[in-house]
C-alpha cells in the first residue's frame, strides 16, 4: 500500500464510506489516513466500578451489561436510555442523537466498555453520549496500555467510522506496510535529534505501549511537520529576492538630516537601530522584506517616516497602508503634518473617498506629485496609477492577508518594491519563526524616555461607584477617558454590558452640559466616525465610549484612563493592545479592567497578568500558551500554521533547531534540497489557503 492511495482502495472502505471521510473529515488518501491523529489516549488497563463512578468528576472508563433500553420524549425531545449494569451498580447512559443506530447497536445482555463523564441528575447515575467498545474488542489491545480516541462525526458514525471504526482502518493500514517504507526527513537531522523512523513514529502516535513511545513518536512528527514548514518559508524568501529586483536606494538626502534635527526630542538606540537595519536593505536591489515590531508607543511611525524620507530623497515614492479609515485619517494628519515642511507632499486614499477626489489624486499620484500615499485596502484596488512607487509599508500587518501584501507589492511593474511591515501586536518568537519566517524582524524594544508606565487595576462591577468617582476626579485635573466595550448590542446568551447600555448609565453619571460624551462603533458611518474621534481629539468631549475600534492607531496624549467593561471577554493581547492607547504624554496614566463578580480561572489569570506586566512580549507568550496560534489575530490567515502536533508556546526550542536545520538545507552547496524533501513539503501542504501558492 502506498502514500498516497486513495482510501477507497483501503479494504473496508469503498466508494461510500471514502466518500463520507473526504466529506466529513477531509480524508482521502492513506497518507490523510495516517496523520489523522488521535487526540486523546484512554489507559485501558484502568476501570472504575459504577459505584466508584459516585466520586468521579473527570473522563473515565467502566464495564457493565445493558439490562434496560427505553425510549422518552418524541420529536426533536427525543432521547435513548440504556440502563448499564455491574455487580455494585446501575447508571443511565443517554443519547439525544443518533438514537436509531444506537438503538440497533445496544442489545439487552450485550457487554459493554462505557467511557464519559459521570453527572448525577435527580438522584441518579448517568452519562451522556459515551464512547462504547464492545468488551470482546478489549482482547485486541492486550498489553496496550494507551487506546487512541479519534475525532468524528455523527454522520460517520452512521456509517460504522466512529472512533473505533477509523481505528480499526489505522491498524489494517499500518499492518500492510513496514520498517522500509520510504522516509522522506534527512537522515542527518533524525540523527543529531535521535528520533525514531516515520514508520516507527507513525506505528507509536497511533498505537503506543508506553508513554515513551508516545514522546518518541511525537519528537518525530512535530520535527517533520516543522521542517516543511521552514522550508516552505524560507523558499519563500529565497524566491522573492530573485523574483524581479528593487529599486536600490543608497542617498539618505539633505532633507533626512533636517527632519533628524528638528525633531525635538532624541530617537531611541532601538530606533536608531531599526533606521540603519532598514537603510541598509533599501541600499540593495534585492527587495527589503522587513517586520518592525514594537510595543504600543515605541515609536514605530516615526521610524516608517524616515524610511519614506531616504525613498524620496531616491526619487521613489512610498504608500503606507493600514486597517481602518479612522487609523488612516490619523496617520495622513501626523505624517502630513511631519514631511510638508519638507516639501515631501502626502495624500489619503480610502473607500470613502469621493469619485472627483479621487480622479484628481490619480493624476498627481501619475505625474510624481504625491510622495507618499496613506491609504486602507483602497490601495490594493486595481488602476492605481503609482509613477514611481518603490517602498511599502503596512502598518498592522497581523490586520492583512498575505494575498493583500502580495497585490499591493505588484503595483510597481518591472521593480518590486521594498516591503515593511509593521506590528505594535507583539509576536512571540516562535510565531515570528513560522508565520513571519519569510521577514527579516527588527525589535523596538524600548520606549522613549519620559514615558512613565500605565498603572493597571482590576476592578469588579461592587467597586463601580469608587471607579466613576475616580474618572470624575481625573476629567477634573483635564484629563479625558475612553470607555471601551465588547459588544454593540444586546445578545441573549452572553450577559455582559453592550455599549448602549453603558453609555446611557455614563451619560446618568456625567451628565451634559458639564460633561460631553463620544461615541465610536462600527455601526457609525465613516463620516459620523470622523466626527466623534475628532470631538475627542480636540478636547471637545472628556469621554470617548466605543468598541474595539479604537484598539490600533488612536492617539490622545491628554487621555489618561482607559476603562475596559467586560474585560474577561478580551484576550491579553487586546487588552495590552487597548491599555496602550493611554500612556501616550508624561502625565501618569491608568487603565482599569472591569469585570463581573465571577471569572473562570483562566480570566482570572488574564487580569492578573496585565496587572503585573508592562511587557508586551511577555504578555504575547502568555496569550500564546493561553489560546494557541489559531486564535492569535492574523496567523490564521496565513494558511501556515495548520500544526497537527507542535505546541508553538511549549516546542520553543525545537523549533529553532529546525529552523536552523532548514537554514542549512537551503544555504548548502550544492543544495540539499531534493526530490525527498519535495515529498516532505506535499506530506504537510497547507490546505486551501497555502502560503506558498501566493508567493
Amino acid at each position: 500500500m502506498q502514500w498516497q492511495t486513495p482510501l477507497i482502495y483501503v479494504k473496508g472502505v469503498g466508494p461510500q464510506r471514502a466518500e463520507w471521510l473526504k466529506k466529513e473529515l477531509q480524508l482521502e488518501t492513506v497518507k490523510d489516513l495516517l496523520l489523522y491523529f488521535p487526540f486523546r489516549y484512554n489507559d485501558r488497563t484502568l476501570f472504575y466500578t459504577i459505584s466508584e463512578l459516585e466520586q468521579r468528576d473527570e473522563f473515565v472508563q467502566t464495564r457493565g451489561k445493558i439490562t434496560g433500553l427505553r425510549i422518552h420524549g418524541t420529536g426533536a425531545k427525543k432521547r435513548l436510555h440504556a440502563e448499564l449494569t455491574d455487580s455494585t451498580g446501575s447508571m443511565e447512559l443517554i443519547w439525544f442523537k443518533g438514537i436509531k443506530w444506537m438503538e440497533q447497536r445496544l442489545k439487552i445482555g450485550t457487554s459493554w466498555i462505557v467511557f464519559g463523564k459521570p453527572n448525577r441528575f435527580k438522584n441518579q447515575l448517568s452519562m451522556a453520549h459515551p464512547e462504547l467498545t464492545i468488551a470482546d474488542e478489549l482482547k485486541a489491545f492486550q498489553g496496550e496500555h494507551f487506546d487512541p480516541v479519534y475525532s468524528s462525526t455523527e454522520s460517520l458514525k452512521t456509517k460504522g467510522l466512529d472512533s473505533n471504526g477509523i481505528k480499526r482502518l489505522i491498524r489494517q493500514v499500518l499492518q500492510g506496510m513496514d520498517a522500509t517504507w520510504p522516509d522522506p526527513f534527512p537522515a542527518a537531522i533524525c540523527q543529531r535529534l535521535q528520533c525514531v523512523s516515520r514508520y516507527q513514529a507513525l506505528l507509536q502516535i497511533h498505537f503506543p505501549k508506553h508513554q515513551q513511545d508516545l514522546e518518541a513518536a511525537r519528537l518525530r512528527l512535530k520535527a517533520e511537520e516543522l521542517l516543511a514548514l521552514q522550508l516552505r518559508v524560507l523558499r519563500i524568501k529565497t524566491k522573492a529576492k530573485f523574483l524581479k529586483p528593487a529599486y536600490p536606494m543608497p542617498a539618505i538626502g539633505h532633507l533626512f538630516s533636517q527632519f533628524y534635527n528638528t525633531l525635538g526630542f532624541e530617537l531611541t538606540t532601538a530606533q536608531k537601530r531599526a533606521i540603519k537595519e532598514i537603510h541598509n536593505d533599501l541600499k540593495l536591489d534585492t527587495p527589503m522584506n522587513r517586520l518592525l515590531q514594537g510595543d504600543v508607543g515605541s515609536g514605530k511611525t516615526i521610524v516608517a517616516v524616515m524610511a519614506a524620507i531616504i525613498a524620496h530623497a531616491n526619487s521613489y515614492q512610498t504608500c503606507i497602508m493600514v486597517p481602518t479609515e479612522i487609523l488612516a485619517q490619523q496617520h495622513f494628519n501626523s505624517i502630513s503634518a511631519l514631511l510638508s515642511p519638507l516639501q515631501i507632499h502626502t495624500d489619503i486614499l480610502t473607500g470613502s473617498t469621493p469619485t472627483k477626489t479621487r480622479q484628481a489624486l490619480f493624476k498627481k499620484l501619475s505625474e510624481g506629485q504625491i510622495h507618499v500615499l496613506v491609504g486602507t485596502h483602497a490601495l490594493i484596488e486595481d488602476g492605481i496609477p503609482f509613477l514611481k512607487l518603490g517602498l511599502v509599508i503596512i502598518d498592522e500587518q497581523h490586520r492583512f492577508g498575505v494575498a493583500q501584501r502580495a497585490k499591493l507589492t505588484e503595483r510597481s511593474g518591472t521593480h518590486l518594491p521594498h516591503v515593511l511591515v509593521m506590528t505594535a501586536t507583539p509576536i512571540p518568537r516562535t510565531l515570528a519563526m513560522t508565520v513571519y519566517g519569510d521577514l527579516d524582524t527588527t525589535l523596538l524594544d524600548e520606549l522613549p524616555s519620559g514615558r512613565k508606565p500605565i498603572v493597571t487595576k482590576h476592578a469588579k462591577e461592587s467597586q463601580r461607584l469608587a471607579v466613576w468617582g475616580f474618572l470624575r476626579s481625573q476629567i477634573e485635573m483635564g484629563h479625558q477617558i475612553y470607555v471601551v466595550f465588547p459588544l454593540i448590542a444586546e445578545s441573549e446568551t452572553l450577559d455582559y454590558q453592550n455599549l448602549q447600555q453603558g453609555y446611557d448609565a455614563l451619560v446618568q453619571e456625567f451628565p451634559p452640559p458639564l460633561f460631553q460624551i463620544s461615541i465610536v462603533h462600527g455601526k457609525l458611518t465613516n463620516e459620523q466616525k470622523a466626527l466623534e474621534m475628532n470631538r475627542f481629539v480636540n478636547g471637545e468631549t472628556q469621554i470617548m465610549v466605543a468598541t474595539t475600534v479604537i484598539e490600533v492607531g488612536v492617539n490622545v496624549p491628554n487621555a489618561s484612563v482607559m476603562v475596559i467593561e467586560s474585560a474577561e471577554r478580551f484576550g491579553l493581547a487586546q487588552l495590552h493592545q487597548l491599555r496602550g492607547r493611554v500612556g501616550r504624554g508624561n502625565t501618569q496614566s491608568y487603565c482599569i479592567l472591569m469585570t463581573g463578580l465571577k471569572l473562570s480561572q483562566e480570566a482570572r489569570y488574564r487580569m492578573q497578568a496585565l496587572v503585573q506586566s508592562q511587557n508586551g512580549f511577555e504578555i504575547s507568550e502568555l496569550d500564546l500558551k493561553l489560546r494557541g496560534p489559531g486564535n492569535l489575530e492574523g496567523t490564521e490567515q496565513s494558511g501556515l500554521l495548520q500544526l497537527r502536533l507542535t505546541q508553538l508556546a511549549e516546542d520553543t526550542m525545537l523549533i529553532a533547531d529546525i529552523r536552523a536545520f532548514a537554514m542549512e538545507i537551503m544555504q548548502s552547496q550544492p543544495p540539499l534540497f531534493n526530490t525527498h524533501m519535495e515529498q516532505l513539503l506535499q506530506d504537510y501542504a497547507a490546505h486551501k489557503n497555502d502560503y506558498s501558492r501566493i508567493a
